[in-house]
This record gives structure tokens, sequence and C-alpha cells, in this order.
């Protein structure tokens, strides 16, 4: 796309405003954002504010350092070194508070592996246990053998009980005929 045709709206000129406001040819290289500029109040006044921003950077200076600046610094860091050494406790506190945990990266990577590698056994565990249940129950074979095997011992109940309703029929006399 070339620059010369961008066609300026807001967004545009938003986004090119650092451009106009630091570079003082760039206005004359792109025609479109002066006639924007011109167009738009809103964008006018973001530029401004800016140039504004900036006139009052170049204002400012940086505050003088004390002239005892340099001598209150070292004898607090002579006090820093004659001080005792802190102990155990305050030492770690002060590591896991303050420091960036570069020095316990590798430390913490290992632990994680190992938690992972212990929590994959056990998943693996678990997932092969459930197959062993899973393989522990009877075939269909075994299932049709049982049925058949209930099935016989009913009819065997049926036949016993007919046996014993057949001799107290017998008994008894029958209907007329």
């Amino acid at each position: 796309m070339n620059t010369n045709t961008i066609n300026a709206d807001c967004k545009t000129c938003k986004s090119h405003l650092a451009d106009l406001l630091l570079d003082a040819d760039y206005t004359a290289a792109h025609p479109e954002f002066e006639a924007h500029l011109a167009a738009c109040s809103e964008c006018r006044t973001e530029l401004a504010e800016l140039r504004a921003t900036y006139a009052l950077l170049d204002q400012w200076t940086a505050p003088e350092p004390s002239p005892y600046f340099d001598a209150k610094l070292h004898a607090r860091l002579r006090e820093a070194a004659a001080a005792p050494p802190e102990g155990i406790w305050e030492r770690t506190r002060s590591f896991l508070m303050f420091s960036t945990g570069r020095n316990l990266r590798p430390a913490m990577t290992g632990a994680l592996a190992m938690l992972m590698l212990i929590g994959g056994g056990t998943g693996v565990g678990i997932y092969e246990h459930n197959n062993t249940v899973a393989v522990a129950s009877p075939s269909p074979a075994v299932n049709d053998l049982k049925i058949l095997d209930n099935n016989a011992q009913a009819i065997q109940q049926m036949n016993q009980l007919l046996d014993d309703s057949a001799s107290t029929v017998d008994d008894t006399p029958g209907p007329p005929s």
C-alpha cells in the first residue's frame, strides 16, 4: 500500500500522531493527515495536548542531589557490612519474599517432573486395575452355562411339584363324565 494514498480517518490519524508530533516534515510528506487535522477537532485537540506535554517535559530539569549524598551512602554501607549476619530463618524469609526465584527454578522443574511421573504411573496403575476387573467378569459362555444350570434346577423342581400334585389328584375323585 502506498503511504500517500492512505485514507485519513480518526483511527489512522491517531495511530500516526507520534509521527506527526516528532517529525516536522511528516505533514509535508502526508498532506491527508494535515487535511484531516483541519477538519477533525478531536484529533487536532489530542495533537495539541501531546505537544503541550512534550513542551512541559522539555522544561523540566532533574533536581540536584544533596551534597552529603555520597557521605550518607558510604556510612549506610559501612553499617550494613558491620552488622551481624542474619540467621537462617531471616535469610530464607528474605530470599522467598524478595528473590525472583531463578535459583529455585531447576529444583522446581525437577520436582514437577517427578510429580508428573508419579501421577502418570498412578494413572496407569488405576487404568490397568480397571481393565483387570473388566477381564475378571465371566464370559458369555460361562453365563449361558449358569443359566442352563439354573433352568435345569427349575425344571427339576417343577417336576417334583407336578409329581406331588399328580399323587394328590389320583386320590381325589375326578369330575363326572
